[in-house]
Protein backbone atom coordinates (compact mmCIF):
# COMPACT_ATOMS: atom_id res chain seq x y z
CA UNK A 1 0.00 0.00 0.00
CA UNK A 2 0.73 3.45 -0.40
CA UNK A 3 1.63 5.33 2.98
CA UNK A 4 1.48 8.74 3.79
CA UNK A 5 5.24 9.20 4.10
CA UNK A 6 5.16 13.44 3.19
CA UNK A 7 5.01 13.32 -0.23
CA UNK A 8 8.22 13.94 -1.95
CA UNK A 9 7.12 16.69 -4.04
CA UNK A 10 5.18 18.84 -1.29
CA UNK A 11 7.75 21.58 -0.32
CA UNK A 12 8.01 23.37 3.09
CA UNK A 13 8.66 26.31 1.18
CA UNK A 14 8.75 26.89 -2.41
CA UNK A 15 9.58 24.49 -4.87
CA UNK A 16 10.73 24.99 -8.64
CA UNK A 17 9.83 26.23 -12.02
CA UNK A 18 10.83 26.45 -15.32
CA UNK A 19 11.06 27.75 -19.01
CA UNK A 20 9.31 27.70 -22.25
CA UNK A 21 11.44 26.32 -24.44
CA UNK A 22 11.83 23.72 -21.88
CA UNK A 23 8.65 22.17 -21.61
CA UNK A 24 7.99 18.95 -22.93
CA UNK A 25 6.02 18.88 -26.13
CA UNK A 26 4.19 15.59 -25.80
CA UNK A 27 1.26 17.32 -24.29
CA UNK A 28 -2.82 17.78 -24.67
CA UNK A 29 -4.97 19.53 -22.90
CA UNK A 30 -8.74 18.80 -21.40
CA UNK A 31 -10.94 21.02 -21.52
CA UNK A 32 -12.49 22.00 -17.97
CA UNK A 33 -14.63 25.09 -16.47
CA UNK A 34 -13.23 28.12 -14.44
CA UNK A 35 -10.84 30.98 -14.78
CA UNK A 36 -7.39 28.68 -14.68
CA UNK A 37 -6.12 27.50 -17.81
CA UNK A 38 -6.89 24.11 -19.13
CA UNK A 39 -5.42 20.77 -17.69
CA UNK A 40 -2.62 19.58 -19.41
CA UNK A 41 -2.06 15.74 -19.31
CA UNK A 42 0.90 13.44 -20.75
CA UNK A 43 0.28 11.44 -23.89
CA UNK A 44 2.74 9.57 -25.12
CA UNK A 45 5.34 7.87 -22.36
CA UNK A 46 9.36 8.23 -22.48
CA UNK A 47 10.41 5.31 -20.21
CA UNK A 48 14.03 5.19 -19.11
CA UNK A 49 15.84 1.99 -19.11
CA UNK A 50 17.16 0.60 -16.02
CA UNK A 51 20.70 1.13 -15.68
CA UNK A 52 22.14 -1.75 -13.60
CA UNK A 53 23.52 -4.74 -13.76
CA UNK A 54 21.46 -7.97 -14.41
CA UNK A 55 23.31 -9.59 -11.74
CA UNK A 56 21.48 -6.63 -8.99
CA UNK A 57 18.25 -7.15 -11.09
CA UNK A 58 18.47 -10.65 -10.45
CA UNK A 59 19.27 -10.23 -6.67
CA UNK A 60 16.18 -7.08 -6.67
CA UNK A 61 13.77 -9.77 -8.33
CA UNK A 62 13.93 -12.67 -5.54
CA UNK A 63 13.26 -9.97 -2.72
CA UNK A 64 10.65 -8.38 -4.81
CA UNK A 65 9.00 -11.20 -5.14
CA UNK A 66 9.21 -13.13 -2.04
CA UNK A 67 8.56 -10.83 0.54
CA UNK A 68 6.08 -8.49 1.97
CA UNK A 69 6.72 -4.95 2.98
CA UNK A 70 6.57 -5.65 6.90
CA UNK A 71 9.81 -8.38 6.15
CA UNK A 72 7.65 -11.40 6.10
CA UNK A 73 8.79 -14.36 3.50
CA UNK A 74 6.23 -15.44 0.91
CA UNK A 75 6.34 -19.00 1.10
CA UNK A 76 5.94 -19.05 -3.08
CA UNK A 77 6.12 -17.54 -6.28
CA UNK A 78 2.80 -16.27 -7.67
CA UNK A 79 1.01 -14.56 -10.69
CA UNK A 80 -2.08 -14.72 -12.56
CA UNK A 81 -2.29 -17.05 -15.31
CA UNK A 82 -3.46 -16.40 -19.08
CA UNK A 83 -5.13 -13.55 -20.10
CA UNK A 84 -5.92 -10.86 -17.48
CA UNK A 85 -9.03 -8.61 -17.62
CA UNK A 86 -9.76 -4.87 -15.28
CA UNK A 87 -12.97 -3.31 -14.54
CA UNK A 88 -13.48 -0.19 -13.29
CA UNK A 89 -16.43 0.00 -10.69
CA UNK A 90 -17.50 2.99 -8.01
CA UNK A 91 -17.21 6.57 -8.36
CA UNK A 92 -14.15 6.91 -10.67
CA UNK A 93 -12.66 10.35 -11.62
CA UNK A 94 -12.60 12.10 -14.34
CA UNK A 95 -9.29 11.01 -15.77
CA UNK A 96 -8.92 7.84 -14.56
CA UNK A 97 -9.77 6.02 -17.42
CA UNK A 98 -7.66 8.02 -19.59
CA UNK A 99 -4.83 6.97 -17.20
CA UNK A 100 -5.74 3.43 -16.84
CA UNK A 101 -5.88 3.13 -20.97
CA UNK A 102 -2.02 4.37 -20.90
CA UNK A 103 -1.35 2.13 -18.16
CA UNK A 104 -2.91 -1.32 -19.61
CA UNK A 105 -1.21 -0.57 -23.19
CA UNK A 106 2.51 -0.06 -21.59
CA UNK A 107 1.93 -2.84 -19.99
CA UNK A 108 0.86 -4.83 -22.84
CA UNK A 109 3.84 -3.58 -24.96
CA UNK A 110 6.96 -3.20 -22.42
CA UNK A 111 5.68 -5.99 -19.87
CA UNK A 112 4.45 -8.19 -22.40
CA UNK A 113 1.40 -9.04 -20.12
CA UNK A 114 -2.09 -9.77 -22.29
CA UNK A 115 -4.05 -7.67 -20.07
CA UNK A 116 -6.84 -5.74 -21.07
CA UNK A 117 -9.95 -3.73 -20.12
CA UNK A 118 -13.81 -5.39 -19.71
CA UNK A 119 -16.54 -4.64 -17.41
CA UNK A 120 -17.79 -8.45 -17.00
CA UNK A 121 -18.45 -9.28 -12.83
CA UNK A 122 -15.80 -11.63 -12.85
CA UNK A 123 -13.05 -9.96 -13.92
CA UNK A 124 -9.45 -10.78 -12.42
CA UNK A 125 -8.30 -7.29 -11.54
CA UNK A 126 -11.20 -4.56 -10.05
CA UNK A 127 -10.43 -0.88 -9.60
CA UNK A 128 -13.08 0.23 -7.24
CA UNK A 129 -12.74 4.18 -7.06
CA UNK A 130 -13.87 5.17 -3.62
CA UNK A 131 -13.47 8.62 -1.11
CA UNK A 132 -9.93 8.98 0.84
CA UNK A 133 -12.18 9.05 3.78
CA UNK A 134 -13.61 5.10 2.94
CA UNK A 135 -10.19 4.28 2.04
CA UNK A 136 -8.96 5.56 5.87
CA UNK A 137 -11.79 4.26 7.45
CA UNK A 138 -10.86 0.65 6.63
CA UNK A 139 -6.27 1.40 6.65
CA UNK A 140 -5.98 4.89 8.48
CA UNK A 141 -2.42 4.93 6.89
CA UNK A 142 -3.50 4.63 3.24
CA UNK A 143 -3.58 6.26 0.44
CA UNK A 144 -4.85 3.72 -1.77
CA UNK A 145 -4.42 -0.43 -1.07
CA UNK A 146 -4.83 -3.71 -3.28
CA UNK A 147 -6.17 -7.21 -1.35
CA UNK A 148 -6.85 -10.58 -2.53
CA UNK A 149 -10.09 -12.49 -3.22
CA UNK A 150 -11.98 -9.49 -3.29
CA UNK A 151 -13.90 -7.80 -5.56
CA UNK A 152 -15.19 -4.64 -3.21
CA UNK A 153 -13.87 -2.29 -0.16
CA UNK A 154 -17.39 -4.09 1.58
CA UNK A 155 -15.98 -7.71 1.14
CA UNK A 156 -12.53 -6.63 1.94
CA UNK A 157 -13.80 -5.11 5.14
CA UNK A 158 -15.67 -7.77 6.60
CA UNK A 159 -12.63 -10.03 5.22
CA UNK A 160 -9.60 -7.93 6.60
CA UNK A 161 -9.19 -10.28 9.76
CA UNK A 162 -9.33 -13.93 7.88
CA UNK A 163 -6.87 -15.70 6.01
CA UNK A 164 -9.08 -15.10 2.39
CA UNK A 165 -6.82 -11.40 2.47
CA UNK A 166 -3.83 -12.66 3.14
CA UNK A 167 -1.15 -12.89 1.09
CA UNK A 168 1.17 -15.34 2.37
CA UNK A 169 -1.43 -17.86 2.09
CA UNK A 170 -2.19 -17.03 -1.43
CA UNK A 171 -1.14 -19.66 -3.84
CA UNK A 172 -2.52 -18.64 -7.38
CA UNK A 173 -3.92 -14.91 -8.34
CA UNK A 174 -7.05 -15.12 -9.39
CA UNK A 175 -9.29 -12.36 -8.08
CA UNK A 176 -7.97 -9.08 -6.46
CA UNK A 177 -9.16 -5.82 -6.48
CA UNK A 178 -7.13 -2.09 -5.87
CA UNK A 179 -8.79 0.61 -4.07
CA UNK A 180 -8.28 4.19 -5.52
CA UNK A 181 -9.10 7.56 -3.99
CA UNK A 182 -11.96 9.37 -6.37
CA UNK A 183 -11.26 13.16 -4.47
CA UNK A 184 -7.68 13.04 -4.65
CA UNK A 185 -5.48 15.12 -7.38
CA UNK A 186 -5.04 13.61 -11.10
CA UNK A 187 -1.38 12.68 -10.30
CA UNK A 188 -2.51 11.15 -7.16
CA UNK A 189 -4.84 8.93 -8.33
CA UNK A 190 -2.42 8.10 -10.76
CA UNK A 191 0.04 7.70 -8.96
CA UNK A 192 -1.72 5.02 -6.49
CA UNK A 193 -2.97 3.62 -10.09
CA UNK A 194 0.48 2.70 -11.30
CA UNK A 195 1.77 1.18 -7.74
CA UNK A 196 -1.05 -0.88 -6.95
CA UNK A 197 -1.70 -2.13 -10.56
CA UNK A 198 2.13 -3.24 -10.15
CA UNK A 199 1.93 -4.52 -7.30
CA UNK A 200 -1.71 -6.64 -8.38
CA UNK A 201 0.41 -7.71 -10.70
CA UNK A 202 4.06 -8.74 -9.64
CA UNK A 203 5.85 -7.99 -7.18
CA UNK A 204 4.65 -7.35 -3.40
CA UNK A 205 7.28 -5.68 -1.53
CA UNK A 206 9.07 -2.42 -1.56
CA UNK A 207 13.23 -1.84 -1.38
CA UNK A 208 14.83 1.59 -0.55
CA UNK A 209 17.86 0.07 -2.20
CA UNK A 210 15.90 0.33 -5.55
CA UNK A 211 16.92 4.23 -7.17
CA UNK A 212 14.79 3.94 -10.08
CA UNK A 213 11.06 2.15 -9.23
CA UNK A 214 8.08 2.65 -7.85
CA UNK A 215 8.72 -0.52 -5.71
CA UNK A 216 10.38 2.06 -2.78
CA UNK A 217 8.73 4.04 -0.27
CA UNK A 218 10.12 7.00 -0.78
CA UNK A 219 7.43 7.57 -3.28
CA UNK A 220 10.10 9.96 -5.66
CA UNK A 221 8.89 7.43 -8.63
CA UNK A 222 5.14 8.51 -9.89
CA UNK A 223 4.72 6.15 -12.75
CA UNK A 224 6.23 2.68 -13.54
CA UNK A 225 9.62 3.20 -15.32
CA UNK A 226 11.87 1.06 -16.98
CA UNK A 227 13.09 -0.95 -14.53
CA UNK A 228 9.33 -1.70 -13.11
CA UNK A 229 8.50 -3.35 -16.57
CA UNK A 230 11.52 -5.05 -16.73
CA UNK A 231 10.64 -6.73 -13.54
CA UNK A 232 7.26 -7.45 -14.22
CA UNK A 233 8.30 -8.76 -17.91
CA UNK A 234 10.48 -11.13 -16.03
CA UNK A 235 7.34 -11.96 -13.64
CA UNK A 236 5.47 -13.13 -16.51
CA UNK A 237 7.96 -14.92 -18.44
CA UNK A 238 6.69 -18.58 -19.51
CA UNK A 239 9.56 -20.10 -17.57
CA UNK A 240 7.86 -19.37 -14.18
CA UNK A 241 4.94 -20.89 -12.85
CA UNK A 242 2.51 -20.16 -9.93
CA UNK A 243 3.88 -22.37 -6.69
CA UNK A 244 8.04 -22.01 -7.60
CA UNK A 245 9.92 -22.22 -4.14
CA UNK A 246 12.80 -19.13 -4.54
CA UNK A 247 15.56 -21.59 -5.16
CA UNK A 248 13.79 -22.86 -8.47
CA UNK A 249 13.21 -18.97 -9.30
CA UNK A 250 16.97 -18.31 -8.52
CA UNK A 251 18.37 -20.78 -11.08
CA UNK A 252 16.00 -19.13 -13.62
CA UNK A 253 15.87 -15.44 -13.30
CA UNK A 254 19.60 -14.51 -14.74
CA UNK A 255 18.52 -16.75 -17.91
CA UNK A 256 15.57 -14.86 -18.30
CA UNK A 257 17.22 -11.48 -17.78
CA UNK A 258 19.89 -12.41 -20.02
CA UNK A 259 17.06 -13.01 -22.65
CA UNK A 260 15.04 -10.12 -22.10
CA UNK A 261 17.27 -7.77 -21.05
CA UNK A 262 20.89 -7.74 -22.94
CA UNK A 263 21.92 -4.04 -21.74
CA UNK A 264 22.29 -5.61 -18.39
CA UNK A 265 25.38 -7.09 -19.27
CA UNK A 266 27.12 -4.01 -20.26
CA UNK A 267 26.95 -3.00 -16.53
CA UNK A 268 29.37 -3.70 -13.72
CA UNK A 269 27.56 -4.68 -10.25
CA UNK A 270 27.07 -2.35 -7.26
CA UNK A 271 25.82 -4.98 -5.01
CA UNK A 272 24.43 -2.28 -2.69
CA UNK A 273 23.61 -3.40 1.06
CA UNK A 274 20.55 -4.20 2.38
CA UNK A 275 18.82 -1.39 3.97
CA UNK A 276 18.46 -2.05 7.59
CA UNK A 277 15.37 -2.08 9.49
CA UNK A 278 16.37 0.43 11.93
CA UNK A 279 17.28 3.16 9.04
CA UNK A 280 13.68 2.76 7.78
CA UNK A 281 12.05 3.21 10.72
CA UNK A 282 13.92 6.24 11.17
CA UNK A 283 12.85 7.29 7.99
CA UNK A 284 9.38 6.25 8.35
CA UNK A 285 9.10 8.33 12.16
CA UNK A 286 10.77 11.53 10.38
CA UNK A 287 8.04 12.04 7.41
CA UNK A 288 5.29 9.85 8.27
CA UNK A 289 2.27 10.95 10.95
CA UNK A 290 2.00 11.71 14.02
CA UNK A 291 5.14 12.56 15.41
CA UNK A 292 6.36 16.02 16.77
CA UNK A 293 9.28 18.48 15.19
CA UNK A 294 11.28 17.50 17.56
CA UNK A 295 10.80 13.80 17.36
CA UNK A 296 11.06 14.22 13.64
CA UNK A 297 14.27 16.02 13.39
CA UNK A 298 15.93 13.13 16.22
CA UNK A 299 14.73 10.34 13.50
CA UNK A 300 15.95 11.78 10.57
CA UNK A 301 19.20 12.49 12.43
CA UNK A 302 19.29 8.69 13.45
CA UNK A 303 18.77 7.83 9.72
CA UNK A 304 21.68 10.04 8.91
CA UNK A 305 24.00 8.65 11.36
CA UNK A 306 23.08 5.32 9.92
CA UNK A 307 23.70 5.61 6.37
CA UNK A 308 26.90 6.95 7.15
CA UNK A 309 27.43 3.85 9.58
CA UNK A 310 26.46 1.53 6.70
CA UNK A 311 29.00 3.61 4.16
CA UNK A 312 26.32 4.53 1.86
CA UNK A 313 27.00 7.14 -0.53
CA UNK A 314 24.03 6.57 -2.89
CA UNK A 315 20.39 7.79 -2.52
CA UNK A 316 19.76 6.54 0.38
CA UNK A 317 22.18 8.62 2.20
CA UNK A 318 21.06 11.12 0.11
CA UNK A 319 17.47 10.86 1.08
CA UNK A 320 18.42 10.82 4.64
CA UNK A 321 20.25 14.53 4.23
CA UNK A 322 17.11 15.32 1.90
CA UNK A 323 14.74 14.61 4.78
CA UNK A 324 17.31 16.90 7.20
CA UNK A 325 16.90 19.37 4.79
CA UNK A 326 13.14 19.68 5.18
CA UNK A 327 12.87 19.00 8.48
CA UNK A 328 15.03 22.03 9.18
CA UNK A 329 13.60 24.33 6.72
CA UNK A 330 11.08 25.87 9.69
CA UNK A 331 14.24 25.79 12.27
CA UNK A 332 17.13 26.30 10.68
CA UNK A 333 17.77 27.50 7.17
CA UNK A 334 21.25 27.38 7.16
CA UNK A 335 21.05 23.66 8.09
CA UNK A 336 18.40 23.01 5.94
CA UNK A 337 20.27 24.35 2.63
CA UNK A 338 23.50 22.66 3.81
CA UNK A 339 21.73 19.26 3.41
CA UNK A 340 19.82 19.88 0.37
CA UNK A 341 23.25 20.69 -1.29
CA UNK A 342 24.88 17.49 0.57
CA UNK A 343 21.54 15.96 -1.38
CA UNK A 344 22.10 17.43 -4.74
CA UNK A 345 25.19 16.43 -4.91
CA UNK A 346 24.86 12.49 -3.80
CA UNK A 347 22.13 12.90 -6.15
CA UNK A 348 23.67 13.93 -9.40
CA UNK A 349 26.30 11.49 -8.91
CA UNK A 350 24.22 8.52 -10.55
CA UNK A 351 21.92 8.55 -13.30
CA UNK A 352 19.19 6.34 -11.97
CA UNK A 353 18.56 9.26 -9.83
CA UNK A 354 17.84 12.10 -11.96
CA UNK A 355 14.32 12.30 -11.00
CA UNK A 356 15.30 12.95 -7.00
CA UNK A 357 18.40 15.34 -8.31
CA UNK A 358 15.41 17.56 -9.45
CA UNK A 359 13.76 17.50 -6.13
CA UNK A 360 17.11 18.68 -4.26
CA UNK A 361 17.76 21.52 -7.02
CA UNK A 362 13.79 22.73 -6.49
CA UNK A 363 14.57 23.25 -2.98
CA UNK A 364 17.97 24.90 -3.68
CA UNK A 365 16.23 27.33 -6.41
CA UNK A 366 14.22 28.77 -3.93
CA UNK A 367 16.65 30.03 -1.25
CA UNK A 368 18.45 32.00 -4.34
CA UNK A 369 15.09 32.96 -5.75
CA UNK A 370 14.44 34.07 -1.46
CA UNK A 371 18.07 35.69 -1.92
CA UNK A 372 16.81 38.03 -4.93
CA UNK A 373 19.53 35.74 -7.30
CA UNK A 374 17.41 34.95 -10.54
CA UNK A 375 20.69 34.14 -12.21
CA UNK A 376 21.70 31.58 -9.30
CA UNK A 377 18.08 30.07 -9.44
CA UNK A 378 17.72 29.66 -13.47
CA UNK A 379 21.06 27.89 -13.37
CA UNK A 380 19.98 25.40 -10.41
CA UNK A 381 16.21 24.75 -11.88
CA UNK A 382 17.52 24.73 -16.19
CA UNK A 383 18.88 21.41 -16.32
CA UNK A 384 15.80 19.26 -14.38
CA UNK A 385 12.59 20.31 -16.47
CA UNK A 386 13.08 17.91 -18.72
CA UNK A 387 13.58 15.25 -16.46
CA UNK A 388 10.39 15.77 -14.76
CA UNK A 389 8.38 15.85 -17.79
CA UNK A 390 10.04 12.94 -19.10
CA UNK A 391 8.82 10.96 -15.69
CA UNK A 392 5.57 12.44 -15.77
CA UNK A 393 5.69 14.26 -12.51
CA UNK A 394 3.23 17.30 -13.32
CA UNK A 395 3.31 18.60 -9.84
CA UNK A 396 7.03 18.62 -9.85
CA UNK A 397 6.91 19.91 -13.42
CA UNK A 398 4.49 23.21 -12.69
CA UNK A 399 6.40 23.91 -9.84
CA UNK A 400 10.30 23.79 -11.49
CA UNK A 401 7.85 25.99 -13.63
CA UNK A 402 6.77 28.49 -11.23
CA UNK A 403 9.87 28.93 -9.59
CA UNK A 404 11.16 29.47 -12.95
CA UNK A 405 8.47 32.84 -13.31
CA UNK A 406 10.24 33.91 -10.39
CA UNK A 407 13.54 33.55 -11.79
CA UNK A 408 13.11 35.38 -14.82
CA UNK A 409 11.01 38.44 -12.86
CA UNK A 410 14.05 38.66 -11.02
CA UNK A 411 16.35 39.19 -14.19
CA UNK A 412 14.18 41.52 -15.60
CA UNK A 413 12.70 39.24 -18.33
CA UNK A 414 8.93 40.01 -17.05
CA UNK A 415 7.14 39.05 -20.14
CA UNK A 416 9.05 35.46 -20.38
CA UNK A 417 7.87 34.94 -16.68
CA UNK A 418 4.01 35.79 -17.31
CA UNK A 419 4.04 33.28 -20.36
CA UNK A 420 5.71 30.52 -18.17
CA UNK A 421 3.39 31.44 -14.58
CA UNK A 422 0.32 31.07 -17.17
CA UNK A 423 1.56 27.82 -19.19
CA UNK A 424 2.38 26.09 -15.42
CA UNK A 425 -0.94 26.43 -14.28
CA UNK A 426 -2.10 23.66 -16.68
CA UNK A 427 0.10 21.43 -15.41
CA UNK A 428 -0.79 22.37 -11.38
CA UNK A 429 -4.21 21.27 -12.38
CA UNK A 430 -3.34 17.82 -13.18
CA UNK A 431 -0.41 17.89 -10.13
CA UNK A 432 -2.21 19.68 -7.23
CA UNK A 433 -5.91 18.97 -8.46
CA UNK A 434 -8.30 21.71 -7.14
CA UNK A 435 -8.27 25.17 -8.09
CA UNK A 436 -7.88 26.16 -4.57
CA UNK A 437 -4.78 23.96 -4.04
CA UNK A 438 -2.97 25.53 -7.41
CA UNK A 439 -3.39 28.83 -5.98
CA UNK A 440 -1.64 28.21 -3.11
CA UNK A 441 0.87 26.97 -4.55
CA UNK A 442 1.03 29.65 -7.21
CA UNK A 443 0.94 32.28 -4.04
CA UNK A 444 3.56 30.25 -2.08
CA UNK A 445 6.53 30.15 -4.87
CA UNK A 446 5.61 33.81 -5.56
CA UNK A 447 5.89 34.96 -1.96
CA UNK A 448 9.74 33.64 -2.38
CA UNK A 449 10.10 36.51 -4.25
CA UNK A 450 11.64 39.71 -2.70
CA UNK A 451 9.59 41.54 -5.45
CA UNK A 452 6.75 40.07 -4.04
CA UNK A 453 6.93 40.55 -0.12
CA UNK A 454 4.33 42.08 1.32
CA UNK A 455 1.84 41.16 -1.43
CA UNK A 456 -0.12 38.56 0.20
Amino acid sequence: MRRFLLPFYLVLSGCVPSAPSDMPSRAQTTSIDGNLPAVKVFTAPRPIPSYRANSDIARDFLDLAFNLESGRSLPTFTRFEGPISVRVTGRPSAGLGSDLNRLLHRLRTEAHIDIRQNQADNANITIEAVSRKEIRAVLPQAACFVAPNVSSLVQYSLARRTSLVNWTDLKERKRLSIFLPNDASPQEVRDCLHEELAQALGPLNDLYRLPDSVFNDDNVHTVLTGFDMLILRAHYDPSLHNGMQKSEVAKRISPILSRINPRGKQFAPRRLTHTPRSWINAIQRALGPGAKQKERIRAAHQAMQIAVAMGWNDHRRAFSHYAMGRLNMSVNLKKAREHFSIAARLYGQDPSTRLHAAYAASQLASFHIAEGNGKAALKQIGPHLDTAGRHENAALMSTLMLQRAEALDLTGRSSEARLIRMDSLGWARYGFGPDWAVRAKLREISSLSPLKKGRG
